[in-house]
């Protein structure tokens, strides 16, 4: 993949990019702030880019607000974002912006599991929607209605369609059926008033609920 980075913190750009780049990927650009980052996009046409929350100058979230723009003049752009702190608001945000598949939200310490986070990265480059299993896990405590709804095994799956995980792979991790997992799903869909719509991504307006409880 062709890849644009976005990281104020000289070490860990210049640790994803290495990281990457042993993958097998091509990185474009690994730039230290969010107007170099939009530059970056401009120039590159990447296939997948990774961002800091904070950054230069104000260190609030200007990465995450190039990432939301990037995303509105490209919905089709995907965008992986890390993070330093579990902020689910963020995560909701970004699943806001733009078409909302090919997006993910990651905390730093992911990166250090290099396996786990380039399977993110290609997994958020093909379409998919990931959240850090840390913020799910913080979420699961402050649910309320329409979600409170949810059976605990309802949640379970939820919970892990939040982290990105297929049909396949939730089945798998739950030793059930896949059919159990689609029939769990459509349940879920349907607690949450979420009917099929061609314009929509319902699996993704399925996790804001859930990061929004």
């Amino acid at each position: 993949m062709r890849v644009v980075i976005a990281e104020d913190g000289l070490i860990v750009r210049e640790g994803v990019a290495g990281m990457l780049r042993r993958f097998g990927h091509d990185v474009l650009a690994a730039v230290g702030d969010a107007e170099a980052l939009v530059a970056a996009v401009a120039e590159h046409r990447p296939d997948i880019v990774v961002t800091d929350v904070r950054m230069p100058p104000g260190f609030s979230d200007e990465g995450l607000q190039a990432a939301i723009a990037l995303r509105t003049a490209d919905p089709d752009l995907p965008v992986l974002v890390l993070s330093q702190f579990v902020a689910p608001t963020y995560a909701a945000e970004l699943l806001d912006s733009g078409r909302s598949a090919g997006v993910g939200y990651l905390l730093k310490d992911r990166v250090g599991e290099v396996a786990e986070f380039v399977e993110a990265l290609v997994a958020v480059a093909q379409g998919q929607t990931v959240v850090d299993p840390e913020v799910v896990r913080q979420m699961l405590g402050r649910r309320k209605d329409p979600l409170s709804t949810l059976t605990a095994r309802e949640r379970e799956v939820l919970a892990l369609m939040a982290e990105g995980r297929s049909n396949t792979a939730i089945a798998r991790r739950l030793v059930v059926t896949e059919a159990a997992v689609a029939k769990h799903i459509g349940s879920v869909l349907t607690k949450l008033a979420l009917p099929p719509d061609a314009d929509d991504h319902r699996r993704v307006r399925a996790v804001l609920a859930f990061l929004r409880g």
